[in-house]
Parts: structure tokens; C-alpha cells; sequence
């Protein structure tokens, strides 16, 4: 039997001021209500209201102007939205013959990842480990972790092939309204075990890669944890400067 938890209050408060923003009672360079207006209406403390615009704000719905207050800017361009073309391809990669699954099954959730989705670290997900192989060998080694309950009534906990990419798999088989992604990126050398699958040496560099998908609300759906050789990766991307 299904269990219906209510949404946090910080995720309240963003999807009423972005329905607000999308239907004109917000419009374009108005201001928001003071913190304290939107506490007495959410019933709710400084600190979720403040985390709150804190997301809009990092999303692009709303600025902030010293000494004057917040503003609506709209609803963000989806180019502003978008995650970066490396971070789309862990979440759109097919599973196809240079995708080996190595584990696929219920785990408790490791520290970075529970982190990640805003889970105890004793709570079960489904992982999906996988190694991606190309010309120059392996390119890829990533671990995607699922809430259980959003993984239900899909294979995402079956040790077959995905080859539409778990974002697309997920998005046609849960009812979940998928909004962005965050990503963070960070260096460090390679366990035993990420260097032999990855056929490096323990002293070549890898990049870390955890990418994050939020719903609408707010909410942290699922995560993909990777580790790249640094020597086989370039990074570039294009991005707006106003």
C-alpha cells in the first residue's frame, strides 16, 4: 500500500511562487512578498522561506537587488535550465554494447549518494553500475542510484538493457514531472579497484561527476555517481554571460 507523504514546505513555497510566476499574478520585474509575507502565508519559519527563494533564485526565476529586494525575472529559458551537454549524456546514455551493467540491485545507500537524494544512509536504492568502453578503452564507470519506491514497476532493478537511458526509461514509466539537474565535478586518484576497470594506474587522475535530478518541487529524484579517466575526457561547454 502506497504511503502519500506531503511535500517539505520549502518545496511548497517554490512550486506556489513558480505556478504564480507562469500565470501573471507574479509578472515579470514585480516584486516577490518579504520573507515575512510569505511566512504568515505558508505558516511556516524564516529559514524554509529563505531556502525557498534561495531556489528560485539559483533557478533563475527570481533576482535579488541589494537594498531593494527580489524581483521576478520569469520563467527561466530552457537553455538556463538545461544541465551541461557531459551531464545530459550520463542521464540520456543508452544502454547499449559499450555499456556493460556490472551490479544491479538493492544496496544501502552510500554516504555521497544518500547526500545527494537527502536520504539516511541506511535507506535502500537500487543501484545500476555500469562501464562504458569506446576506441580508446574504458571511459566511463558510473553508478546510478534510485530511490526504491520510484524504481517500482520499472527495470530499473532488472539486469537488462536500457536503451533509451534511464531519464527517458523513468520519465515514461513514473508519473514524475522531471525539471533539472545539478552537477558537481571534483579530482581526486582512483581506488584499486576504479583503476584496474578502468585500465589506468593508480596515479592517473580521475574526474568525479554526481549528477542530481530534481522535480518541480524541488525534490531530488535519483543520482548518477561516475568516475571518468581525466586523460581521455575534455571538458568544454558554452554558457551565457548575462
Amino acid at each position: 500500500m502506497a504511503i502519500n507523504v506531503p511535500p517539505p514546505k520549502y518545496a511548497v513555497v517554490v512550486n506556489a511562487v513558480q505556478q504564480r510566476i507562469e500565470d501573471g499574478t507574479y509578472a515579470p520585474g514585480a516584486n516577490i512578498p518579504s520573507e515575512t509575507q510569505l511566512m504568515a502565508e505558508f505558516d511556516t519559519s524564516r529559514p524554509t522561506i529563505v531556502r525557498a527563494l534561495g531556489i528560485l533564485q539559483q533557478d533563475g526565476w527570481i533576482e535579488s537587488q541589494q537594498g531593494k529586494g527580489r524581483f521576478v525575472k520569469g520563467r527561466p529559458t530552457p537553455a538556463a535550465q538545461m544541465p551541461p551537454d557531459r551531464a545530459l549524456k550520463l542521464l540520456d546514455q543508452g544502454e547499449d554494447a559499450e555499456v556493460t551493467l556490472l551490479r544491479v540491485g538493492a544496496v544501502m545507500a552510500p554516504n555521497r549518494a544518500a547526500a545527494a537524494l537527502d536520504l539516511d544512509s541506511d535507506t535502500p536504492v537500487i543501484l545500476r553500475r555500469r562501464l562504458v568502453t569506446a576506441e580508446v578503452g574504458p571511459v566511463e564507470l558510473s553508478a546510478i542510484y534510485v530511490p526504491v519506491e520510484l524504481s517500482a514497476g520499472t527495470d530499473i532493478g532488472r539486469k537488462v538493457a536500457l536503451p533509451d537511458g534511464v531519464l527517458r526509461h523513468l520519465a515514461d514509466r513514473k508519473d514524475v514531472d522531471f525539471d533539472h539537474a545539478t552537477e558537481r565535478i571534483s579530482a581526486r586518484l582512483p581506488t584499486a579497484e576504479e583503476a584496474q576497470l578502468l585500465k589506468i594506474t593508480e596515479q592517473d587522475a580521475v574526474l568525479t561527476l554526481l549528477v542530481t535530478v530534481f522535480d518541480r518541487a524541488g525534490q531530488p529524484q535519483f543520482a548518477v555517481d561516475a568516475v571518468v579517466p581525466a586523460n581521455r575526457h575534455e571538458i568544454e561547454g558554452t554558457f551565457v554571460l548575462s
